[in-house]
């Protein structure tokens, strides 16, 4: 009896030593995991928080297009009415007629042909000029001198679709919207002053001068500064149509 009690009393000892030896190594191993468990996921928040952040940013400046006046997009009938129709650019450097391409982009002509009716071009400036490459305007904001650092960033309170067909040609002469990727199309545009065949699929093509084309290279020509913007003001008076 007294053997049997010192053997069942030694395997106790054995299993409580093992038992408590398992007990001091699992622990360190199972919070290593943990530990790297947890490094693992705050990571992907800290990465979600950054994106969050960017993306506000990104989203920052075109939302200064909502202080401007909405204009409603216009309807294709709209487009169909007038697409007929040339137009003048009176500008203070001298007048561009331009002829518009219904045919090829008759949304982005109603879109132009309802701004100037509604008169959103006059007292813009041409406030981007890059020698051999384009004159760009359309900025509502140009009108004020006071948002100077924001010229560029100005449209009509709206956006649409690009028109990209297989003849969008930017070709010296034509006119195009200017945009921040694709299907952002506002207000504004630029004249090619040479071939940019490298736009084609990325600015849609909607007129082209016809007449004036000497004032365009004026305007090209002409001494610019900070962000290309001409140094003395080249501004579009008005908008007629014929």
């Amino acid at each position: 009896m007294y053997k049997t009690i010192l053997i069942v009393t030694f395997c106790f000892a054995l299993l409580a030593g093992g038992y408590l030896y398992f007990a001091r190594a699992v622990p360190s191993t199972v919070a290593g995991q943990f530990a790297t468990s947890t490094l693992a996921f705050s990571d992907p928040t800290a990465n979600t928080a950054s994106a969050s952040e960017g993306q506000t940013a990104a989203v920052s400046a075109p939302a200064q297009v909502s202080e401007q006046p909405a204009i409603t997009t216009p309807s294709n009938e709209q487009s169909k009415e007038n697409n007929m129709m040339n137009a003048v650019l009176h500008t203070n450097k001298g007048d561009i007629t331009i002829e518009f391409l219904a045919a090829d982009a008759p949304n982005t002509v109603a879109n132009f042909i309802k701004l100037a009716e509604a008169g959103f071009y006059d007292g813009t400036k041409f406030h981007r000029v890059i020698k051999g490459f384009m004159i760009q305007g359309g900025d509502p904001l140009t009108k004020d001198d006071s948002q100077i650092a924001k010229w560029g960033t100005g449209g009509p309170g709206y956006q649409f679709a690009d028109e990209l067909r297989a003849n969008n040609h930017n070709d010296i002469g034509t006119i195009a919207m200017a945009n921040s990727g694709p299907n952002t199309n506002g207000s504004q545009f630029f004249i090619n002053v040479k071939d940019n065949s490298f736009l084609n699929t990325k600015h849609t093509v909607f007129s082209k001068v016809t007449a004036g084309m000497d004032v365009v290279i004026a305007i090209e020509n002409v001494a610019t500064g900070q962000s290309d913007r001409p140094v003395e003001p080249v501004v579009i008076t008005n908008v007629t149509f014929q």
